[in-house]
């Protein structure tokens, strides 16, 4: 059965995709013939019938990953480098395919699924840097003994990535996994299947053999569950919600300890000083929060903002988001796409229920925009209490709280004082006070007068309950290795 589909964009572009499951470099039908559509957010018609994996499939990945193993475990990491090096070039030579089709399938605009695309290409050529450079340690602590430690692959492993930022996402699993010695099996998600199965295409061009990068499109209860479940299976890092996270741990516990990475939700502060570039501040928070319609971890969705400037800096951001451009992501000057489907807009708009129902006032925004896709006013509350659900609970939508305080131990007291602890802002001239109240902030990244900068070299993850482990960076080679003691005796 083919599984390449010409699909026809709304820029009237013509792409071809695929739509089979990705297992040993081919794309093949499902064992139970099973398929699913995925959605255009802007106008809510279906892209293209893809195959859905479930147990089955997830077995027959795990068979190819074993075997593939066997060989790729003793691939100079020199060579690794090199396919990872020649994949990142064919994602910058196909960027406008896959740009294109990331913005169809997910509702980002053009410009941020090319940002996506570039740097996707980056971490791969970062980690393909790397591949050759995974070290151990030699340690003589008496005459009779020679020890070294050696950081070995997992083997068989599997990343779970979420809808809103795939092509990244897939980055951030395969680049440190391969380039470690590991082989994976990455399940997208079932909302944006389609970039990942273009990467997957780009791999087998790129020269990775049979088995080492496998992908599977499907449903988290189904598939991600069967890869959960799955006893050989070694190590999984998954990109999602805290309720999916717990679940993963739990399932782990229950059946092969598999080691588990998890980056999951945020509610994150940025604090905002009376002696900030009120300015500045707003153009790089409003910038940064409703880019991708706010569907990110660590959008700044509390705002807290010192007394003295407080009417000055919601003014102004409220005629920043007032001034954002919502509409097809095709389209030059758009600012702002759909969400991603009606689910997750019917979620956001019962959001902004309640935020009216438990006393915030409302500043801008709020409604939905047309009549076809899910569009969504930019939208802004001020005066919100503490412990109002849109304050508390993570809403991936385009939806912030702006609120005032007086003390940096007052702000401090409250920007912490929540489940999460994923990113923080701060904006101030004051290096002694940036300084300080960033060691004070509980998140794992803290951005000081400036917002949502990710990059290969940093590592990314949060405290608390947005997760556990580390990507991105140096860091992140210890999520996908693990460390062996060899002890020789010498007398």
């Amino acid at each position: 059965m083919a599984h390449e589909v010409e699909i026809t964009l709304p820029n009237a572009r013509k792409v071809t995709v695929q739509t089979g499951l990705f297992l040993n470099n081919e794309f093949v039908s499902s064992a139970n013939g099973k398929t699913f559509p995925t959605v255009n957010p802007a106008t809510g018609e279906v892209i293209v019938q893809l195959q859905e994996a479930d147990k089955a499939d997830v077995d027959i990945a795990v068979q190819n990953a074993k075997k593939a193993f066997k060989e790729w475990r003793h691939t100079e990491g020199a060579a690794r480098g090199q396919l990872l090096y020649k994949l990142a070039a064919i994602i910058e030579a196909n960027l406008m395919d896959l740009s294109e089709v990331e913005t169809a399938d997910q509702g980002k605009t053009l410009a941020g699924s090319k940002a996506n695309a570039i740097s996707a290409a980056n971490v791969l050529r970062y980690y393909a840097g790397w591949a050759d450079k995974i070290h151990g340690k030699t340690m003589m602590d008496t005459d009779s003994f020679f020890n070294f430690t050696r950081h070995e692959p997992y083997g068989v492993t599997a990343g779970i990535i979420p809808w809103n930022y795939p092509l990244s996402m897939w980055a951030w699993k395969v680049g440190p996994a391969v380039a470690t010695g590991n082989v994976i099996i990455v399940k997208s998600s079932e909302k944006t299947p389609l970039s990942a199965l273009l990467l997957a295409q780009y791999a087998k061009e790129a020269g990775f053999p049979p088995g080492v990068i496998q992908v599977l499109n499907g449903y988290g209860p189904t598939a991600g569950q069967a890869l959960v479940e799955h006893p050989e299976i070694a190590k999984i890092a998954f990109t999602g919600s805290g309720r999916t996270g717990r679940r993963i741990l739990e399932t782990s516990s229950k059946t092969n300890l598999k080691k588990v990475s998890l980056e999951l939700g945020g509610k994150s502060p940025a604090v905002v000083f009376d002696d900030a570039d009120i300015d500045k501040a707003v153009s790089v928070l409003a910038a940064k929060f409703y880019f991708n319609n706010a569907q990110t971890c660590v959008a700044s969705s509390r705002i807290y903002v010192q007394e003295g400037i407080a009417d000055a800096f919601t003014k102004k951001f409220a005629a920043a988001a007032q001034a954002i451009k919502v509409g097809d992501p095709f389209t030059d000057g758009v600012n702002q796409g759909p969400l991603v489907d009606d689910i997750q807009f019917n979620n956001v708009l019962k959001y902004i229920d309640a935020g009216k129902e438990e006393g915030a006032r409302l500043v801008t925004g709020g409604r939905r925009i047309g009549s076809q896709g899910y569009f969504l006013e930019p939208t802004i509350f001020s005066e919100v209490p503490e412990g109002a659900k849109i304050m508390r609970e993570e809403i991936f939508g385009p939806v912030t709280c702006i609120n005032t305080f007086k003390t940096e131990d007052e702000v401090l007291e409250r920007a912490n004082n929540t489940t999460y602890g994923l990113a923080a802002g701060v904006f101030t001239k004051d290096l002694n006070r940036a300084i300080r109240v960033s060691s004070a902030l509980e998140a794992g990244t803290v951005w000081v007068n400036c917002f949502m900068e990710i990059g290969p070299t940093v590592p990314f993850g949060g405290f608390k309950e947005s997760g556990q482990g580390r990507e991105l960076g140096e860091y992140a080679l210890n999520e996908w290795t693990q460390i062996k003691s060899v002890k020789v005796n010498m007398s």
